[in-house]
């Protein structure tokens, strides 16, 4: 099975991605358990947009927001769609999980079983900033991501990503409207809970996302301030 051709013949001409690959063998829980591998891919958001947040989101970052998560999930769907006619068990995650996705701990924890973010640091796309955010070497923090999970060995031709690239870079912490961020870096050891407060940021986010009348919890700061993936 030619995973690559698969994967590459889906995605959109004019947009820039980043494409990972990931040996999840034994890190996945609850209803993903059966699934060993997965791929992972970013697509850079426009920078006129992500530059334009200041204060919070605007209605362009909502409308690209949710243009790029519904691209996302489609090209996701179709790749696994076509893994699947071909004898390969596979699913699809999109970008952002519903509530049919929670698990029973989500309301103590804000925690799910599946992490975009976790395979892209194993796919080796980049690390988890201060900010709680995947940082890819090639657009920062300045994309959205999507997942296909399969039973299929992939060639992951990248090694993962086990601690923080961002060393005394605080910018996120310094403009983060929630103070939702410790300042602690990132590594595979560390809990969520010691550099990112969840709860803090969602109700921020919350209120954010009100304000620009869109009942969406969106914020967006921590990622235009981010000064990896700038141009």
């Amino acid at each position: 099975m030619k995973i690559r051709e698969t994967v590459n013949k889906y995605l959109r001409k004019g947009h820039d991605h980043v494409i990972g690959y990931a040996d999840l063998r034994n890190l996945l829980t609850g209803k993903y358990t059966q699934y060993g591998y997965g791929i992972v891919f970013g697509r850079r958001l426009d920078d006129s947009v992500i530059d334009s947040i200041e204060t919070g989101p605007n209605v362009d970052y909502y409308n690209l927001y949710q243009a790029v998560n519904v691209e996302l999930a489609e090209i996701a769907r179709s790749v696994a769609a076509e893994l699947c006619d071909n004898g390969v068990e596979a699913v699809s995650i999109a970008p952002t999980l519903t509530a049919s996705d929670r698990n029973e701990h989500f309301d103590r924890t804000l925690s799910l079983d599946f992490s975009h973010k976790m395979v892209a640091t194993r796919a080796g796309l980049g690390w988890i900033g201060k900010s709680g955010l995947l940082i890819t070497y090639d657009y920062g923090p300045r994309v959205r991501l999507v997942s296909v999970l399969l039973d299929y060995p992939v060639d992951c031709c990248r090694e993962p990503v086990l601690k923080s690239e961002c060393q005394d870079c605080d910018l996120c912490v310094q403009n983060c409207p929630a103070n939702a961020l410790s300042g602690k870096e990132w590594d595979i050891t560390t809990r969520r809970e010691e550099f990112f407060d969840a709860f803090a940021c969602r109700e921020k986010c919350r209120e954010l996302g009100d304000y620009i009348g869109k009942g969406i919890r969106l914020c967006g700061i921590c990622v235009s301030v981010c000064p990896v993936g700038k141009r």
